[in-house]
């Protein structure tokens, strides 16, 4: 068992029965050219959590844990795009649309991969998932049933939304989710604070959150 100094409590798991899930390192939220700049954002946050995130992934490996990586990503066709979603946005920007690198969120385009630094290594999870969260419409409840997934540690983009949904949805299924707060970001600072305190309110209502050198120390000291 490992157990990691985490807020609002210590955070006990076992590797064998855990998943690292990195929810949507993709291009066009992370590069300077991509989709979420030509927003008007600030993708410098984002960008400065890739070295943690590799750390993450690195001891995640290292440890023997199941590596899930997911993108928020459409069909060709946005036959999975309701339209409700896909009115949202600024006209010219919606999903599907030509965007900097490639159609906006549309699976295969040069936008919708992940970051080289942080690409999947054979074998890890991929998950394409049509909504904010990461059990919707993915088949990923039963997945992780069937390989005696109990725990789950979370990182990646952004803070606010689709990690704090993927979070929620793994709470109302029963998963204890940890949050590694310098291993996720949000285009707006006060957006990543409040959505950490959030998760840890109420005696952790959602789930837990700890920093990066708080699990390496975890992992370190089970070796001892």
């Amino acid at each position: 068992m490992i157990q990691v100094d985490a807020r609002p409590g210590p955070y006990c798991f076992e590797p064998a029965s855990t998943a690292l899930v990195v929810i949507d390192m993709q291009r066009d939220f992370l590069d300077p050219g991509g989709f979420g700049a030509a927003l008007g954002n600030d993708v410098t946050p984002l960008r400065a959590i890739v070295p943690a995130v590799a750390e993450l992934l690195a001891l995640a490996r290292r440890h023997g844990l199941t590596v899930i990586h997911t993108r928020e990503s459409h069909a060709p066709d946005l036959s999975d795009c309701p339209p409700a979603k896909h009115q949202q946005g600024k006209p010219g920007l919606r999903i599907g649309d030509p965007g900097p690198m490639g159609r906006i969120l549309i699976r295969g385009e040069p936008g919708n991969q992940i970051v080289p630094e942080l690409a999947p290594l054979d074998g890890e999870w991929e998950i394409d998932k049509p909504g904010k969260g990461m059990f919707y419409a993915t088949g990923l409840d039963q997945r992780l049933r069937d390989a005696g997934i109990e725990t789950l540690l979370f990182a990646g983009v952004t803070t606010e939304v689709c990690v704090q949904t993927s979070m929620r949805e793994a709470c109302d299924r029963g998963y204890r989710g940890l949050l590694i707060e310098d291993a996720t970001d949000s285009y707006f600072p006060a957006f990543k604070s409040a959505t950490l305190d959030m998760v840890v309110a109420q005696g952790g209502i959602v789930g837990q959150v700890a920093g990066l050198a708080a699990l390496a120390a975890a992992f370190q000291n089970k070796e001892l």
